[in-house]
């Protein structure tokens, strides 16, 4: 992808960018807890406990962790998160060979999604040597509501076993960063499937070089409950791709005068979306 980075604003941007990450952690208020801070160890499990006093089965891959990394018992306290919002905190009640219980010492809580809902559309399928994992990664930690590999003419593929891997990583991220929603990593879409989207998104953003700076094209925009941004591949998209794109209304944003890889220029825009989104609340206050 060859979007560029801005040049005074850059060094601000990534100092912003760590400040954004700390306040997404959870998706919710200082009030819950921070395991990296003394709290509770945080699981997943797909149901929640309806109310206090309701149990819940935990089995797999979070047994394991709960059982054979952190050697929890019976009368441990935990919390456990459902990817929707949803977190309980909870005491082991039993362990057996293939799981565990654990009731609910509250009732549960629901966290709504901060700000702008940020969906990504990368075409990062030809990257190797980790970089798709660590831009996954990354999007998880900033807050993407979610990432679609985009297949287009220099990035026509992306193996099922990569997207496999890739699931794994975010939702490693996600529990990393005590994050409350999911980030959804998507099937591949191709541009056709795009445009659709692009034409109902009241924000729309397209990384483009030599484009309007991102905060110039940001000063005049209102901000929305959803949108979604596209960066195109390595070698960039073919001008037919671009100009579909763009006639579909999304708004072409730069970044500065330098070539950024895929991951680089994916990270750098959402944190100045997420920048964007986290200063319009706080000029709300």
């Amino acid at each position: 992808m060859h979007a560029p980075v801005w040049g005074p604003q850059l060094g601000n941007l990534f100092n912003h960018s760590c400040l954004i990450a700390n306040r997404l952690r959870a998706f919710s208020s200082s009030a819950y807890s921070n395991q990296s801070r003394g709290g509770l160890p945080r699981f997943y499990s797909e149901k929640l406990p309806p109310s206090k006093d309701g149990v819940v089965r935990v089995k797999g891959d979070e047994f394991w962790h709960m059982t054979r990394v952190l050697r929890l018992t019976v009368h441990d306290r935990v919390e456990l998160f459902d990817g929707k919002g949803g977190l309980v905190e909870g005491c082991i009640q039993s362990v057996d060979q293939t799981g565990l219980d654990i009731v609910a010492l509250e009732n549960p809580k629901s966290v709504s999604p901060h700000s702008t809902q940020w969906r990504i559309y990368a075409a990062f399928g030809t990257l190797k040597g980790g970089r798709a994992d660590w831009l996954v990664e990354k999007c998880t930690e900033l807050g993407a509501c979610s990432v679609t590999p985009l297949l287009t003419e220099r990035s026509p593929s992306i193996s099922e076993n990569r997207v496999d891997r890739l699931q794994r990583v975010s939702f490693a991220a996600a529990k990393q960063c005590q994050r409350l929603h999911e980030m959804v990593l998507n099937p591949p879409a191709k541009i056709g499937a795009l445009l659709p989207l692009v034409k109902n998104s009241k924000l729309a953003f397209i990384a483009v070089a030599e484009a309007k700076p991102v905060f110039s094209a940001l000063s005049s925009i209102k901000k929305e409950s959803a949108g979604l941004m596209i960066i195109g591949p390595e070698g960039d998209l073919t001008e037919k791709e671009l100009n579909m794109i763009l006639e579909a209304g999304a708004t072409a944003v730069g970044l500065g005068p330098h070539r950024l890889r895929v991951e680089t220029a994916t990270v750098a825009l959402l944190s100045a979306l997420m920048l964007w989104g986290d200063n319009q609340e706080t000029s709300k206050v």
